[in-house]
């Protein structure tokens, strides 16, 4: 009879081993299902929302202020003054070349048939210039114009220049090169034929003019 027992419990025993691990085994499986599940949501999630990834320091503002020192220069002096200027306030730089160059001969003004004297004798007389491959009118907000001063005014070629612009919105800033003639009566007459912008009342300088001179100037200005 003890035998019997004996028996019966270890069956008993038996039988409740193995209903435990059944159950252990349903539950593991029923939290890996609703794990997989969770993890299926959330890249259905992820995918309908992706995340967006943002570039710092990559994107430029589109209403960034440009400048340009744009210039006219027969003998490379205004040249020379045009490119430390567009240095210091790292401006665009560009030059207006005229359709039909400057020869030593046309320069003379103690020549009265010259070229020039016969240019600046004549307030009509309009030369042609190379295209200038910018958008003067679209890009840029302050303009810096350079020219050499002529019989005391400004090269008939930038009457021509700023009679083909239009400056609205602009500040126009006049520099000239000259032996001592000032910018006042030259920066008057191109304000009146463009008829349009903002224009600073400008400089002369010589053709030793220094950095120093220049980066003073410029700071007076506030650009750069």
């Amino acid at each position: 009879m003890k035998k019997i027992v004996s028996v019966l419990l270890i069956a008993l025993f038996a039988m409740l081993a193995v209903m435990g691990c059944s159950s252990r085994s349903a539950d593991k499986a029923a939290v890996s299902s609703a794990s997989a599940n969770m993890s299926e949501q959330e890249i259905s999630k992820e995918a309908a929302n992706p995340k967006t990834e943002k570039n710092v320091g990559t994107v430029q503002e589109s209403n960034e202020k440009k400048v340009l020192v744009i210039y006219f220069s027969a003998t490379g002096t205004t040249k020379r003054i045009a490119e430390r200027i567009a240095s210091v306030t790292g401006a665009d730089l560009c030059e207006i070349v005229p359709r039909e160059r400057y020869r030593d001969a046309d320069l003379n003004y103690n020549d009265k048939s010259s070229r020039t004297t016969r240019e600046q004798n004549d307030p009509s007389v309009r030369p042609e210039f190379e295209d200038i491959g910018i958008d003067v009118e679209h890009d840029y907000e302050t303009v810096f114009l350079g020219y050499p001063i002529w019989w005391g005014e400004e090269p008939r070629i930038m009457d021509t220049f700023v009679e083909s612009y239009r400056f609205e919105g602009k500040t126009i800033i006049p520099f000239c090169t000259s032996g001592g003639s000032g910018i006042e009566k030259s920066r008057d007459n191109l304000a009146e034929k463009a008829g349009s912008g903002t224009w600073l009342p400008g400089s002369r300088f010589g053709a030793g003019a220094s950095d120093d001179e220049l980066v003073k100037w410029i700071g007076k200005l506030g650009i750069g």
